[in-house]
């Protein structure tokens, strides 16, 4: 994969300066609705949400960590996606599933600069199945500290085996077969580790390898059908990602930090988003 490529892949999860509108988002406290039905607008990367709904701290089979950060919004399609897989988990008893970041109140550009997360159609799920949480509510100070273990060996590419089950590979098994589901990011290890235990099945090209995500998968739902202003990402490629290409992230062009950009651009987001952000 050549270098330039590198560039415009890391750009899209980067972390950078924030911009004044960046932090606007941040701000509200409060969904809004410009239309009968809720809307993801833009792209996951540049975009908002119309008419978001806020996921429950406790529901049958999770639990929503970090609840001050905010970040607990997103599209109803996102929010039923969550409640539904995990009452999956419930019932296969794999654990109770913690749940990170959704999206902010109206989406939008966070004040961390990080490029996702925009238009509530993405959601964090911790490799941390809680047997604990399967008996009690989290008390306050348990989901503000407790922290999303790594499945890697410390400074390593290998799998924790001590931290990795079973269970975690029937979530993403179960989540990728899901048809909503657009796809999966997850550390290249775990998609190394998924490709070699492969039967027959296709539900392995929605498991996407990317920086980060050793602690937590990033589930991405495709635009709802009645979305005509929210962008989807290209096509999936049709392998399921266990060839060659899988070499490439563990080699040192992919280990390689890339310096960030002095001045980056701001976010040019929809026309729309602009009404959203006024609501």
């Amino acid at each position: 994969m050549k270098f330039s490529i590198f560039i415009l892949l890391l750009s899209i999860f980067s972390e950078c300066s924030s911009s004044p509108a960046d932090n606007n988002w941040a701000m509200i406290k409060q969904a809004a609705q410009i239309d009968d039905s809720a809307q993801s607008i833009g792209s996951y990367t540049a975009g908002c949400l119309s008419g978001a709904v806020t996921l429950p701290q406790n529901g049958t089979g999770y639990q929503l960590m970090r609840p001050t950060r905010g970040r607990s919004y997103g599209h109803p399609d996102l929010i039923r996606f969550i409640e539904s897989i995990a009452k999956t988990a419930h019932l296969q008893h794999w654990g109770v599933l913690l749940i990170g970041d959704l999206g902010q109140p109206r989406g939008g550009p966070t004040p961390s600069g990080h490029r996702s997360h925009q238009t509530g159609l993405d959601v964090d799920i911790w490799y941390l199945l809680s047997q604990q949480a399967a008996t009690r509510s989290l008390a306050f100070n348990e989901r503000e500290t407790w922290s999303a273990p790594s499945v890697l060996a410390a400074k390593s590419d290998a799998i924790d085996n001590n931290q990795w089950s079973i269970a975690h590979e029937k979530i993403l098994e179960t989540a990728a077969q899901r048809p909503e589901v657009d796809r999966i990011f997850v550390n290249p290890s775990v998609k190394r580790l998924l490709c070699a235990r492969k039967s027959a099945h296709n539900w392995l090209r929605k498991i996407r390898p990317w920086w980060g995500h050793d602690d937590h998968f990033h589930v991405r739902l495709k635009c709802p059908l009645n979305n005509k202003n929210c962008t989807g990402q290209e096509p999936l490629p049709e392998s399921d990602g266990c060839d060659a290409s899988l070499a490439w992230w563990f080699s040192e062009e992919a280990k390689t930090p890339v310096p960030a950009a002095k001045k980056p651009e701001p976010l040019a987001l929809p026309a729309l988003c602009d009404v959203v952000l006024k609501k």
